[in-house]
């Protein structure tokens, strides 16, 4: 008969350098990506100019804006998709007795 009062984990929890380069080294490229092809199309001074014109900002400052912009997004999804894939096995405990 198979014992549940004890959880069994599938395996070890990864190490938190582990955790954050699985979230953050995607999310890194994909951010880069798609960064290339966001501003192939579009100048950082002209979407200033639409929406912050009284705003100082450099076609480098844009540049970088849209980047870290795009690295929060995708890291969030990437976030997401981790918080789904845990096991479960971590957070479902057996029933109290009675």
């Amino acid at each position: 008969m198979t014992d549940f009062s004890e959880p069994r984990f599938d395996h070890p929890p990864r190490p938190l350098a582990q955790r954050v380069g699985a979230i953050a080294w995607p999310s890194f490229f994909a951010a880069g990506v798609a960064t290339m092809v966001f501003f192939a199309f579009v100048d950082p001074l002209a979407l200033r100019d639409l929406t912050f014109p009284q705003l100082q900002i450099t076609r480098e400052l844009g540049y970088t804006l849209g980047f870290f912009m795009f690295w929060l997004a995708t890291a969030s999804s990437s976030l997401f998709t981790w918080i789904l894939l845990r096991p479960s096995s971590r957070f479902n405990r057996p029933l109290p007795p009675g």
